[in-house]
């Protein structure tokens, strides 16, 4: 007798604004949407096939995020990042990521190390084939890990209420020549501590590589004309 055949549902489905947001997200970090464009509802709704009570929901949400913000008689407008914006987002970062490493030396265990192995591995392949969108997705899994492992929950929350705008930087800087090669050779060495329970050299790592993020994001903003 055959067995029978496993029919669970592994993923929730997902909702037309969730696909929608998605979509918006997506086409703001790929500069389809490129800073300082205004975002008008019946054009959006057009580009996307739904409804303006959609993205209505749709820009509330990417505002929360930081990637768009309301202009007083204009509407939304997508987000434009200056170097003092950049600057605190980095000092933020550096301070949580810092806390993050240390703890997750102390706590991970051994399939929390296997997740952000394996999210490093997804970032080196992304990088390979120039998708930039896979680099983003599996660094914020390679983030919530090392968090989450080391018990830091309420840090990972203000890191995700900032992930649009990190996310935002982050675009910027995984282009950037040699972050293929110097970003994914960090975060192995913050791997590597961590898998020594080496608090104190994994959360050193993690700084170098956000300092090092932060002087590429402060010199390509530094080219943009204002």
């Amino acid at each position: 007798m055959t067995a029978a055949p496993d029919l669970r549902i592994s993923e929730p489905p997902r909702t037309l604004r969730e696909l929608a947001l998605e979509k918006m997200r997506a086409a703001i970090l790929d500069l389809h949407f490129p800073p300082g464009t205004r975002l008008v509802e019946r054009d959006v709704g057009q580009k996307l096939g739904v409804s303006r009570s959609v993205v209505r929901e749709v820009i509330r949400h990417l505002e929360s995020e930081g990637l768009v913000y309301s202009v007083p008689h204009q509407g939304p407008v997508v987000a434009t990042l200056d170097a003092a914006t950049a600057a605190q987002i980095y000092e933020i970062r550096a301070a949580l990521e810092f806390a993050a490493a240390f703890a997750a030396a102390e706590k991970a265990s051994d399939l929390d190390i296997a997740r952000m192995d394996r999210a490093l591995a997804d970032i080196s392949a992304a990088y390979a084939t120039g998708d930039h969108r896979g680099v983003l997705a599996a660094t914020t899994r390679f983030y919530e890990a090392m968090f989450l492992s080391g018990g830091k929950t309420v840090a990972w929350d203000m890191v995700q209420r900032l992930n649009g705008r990190i996310s935002q930087l982050r675009a910027m800087t995984i282009s950037s020549r040699e972050r293929n090669r110097s970003g994914p050779a960090q975060m192995r060495k913050i791997v590597d501590a961590i898998r020594a329970r080496d608090s104190q050299a994994a959360a050193l790592a993690c700084r170098e590589h956000v300092e090092s993020a932060a002087a590429i994001a402060a010199r390509l903003l530094a080219d943009i004309p204002s």
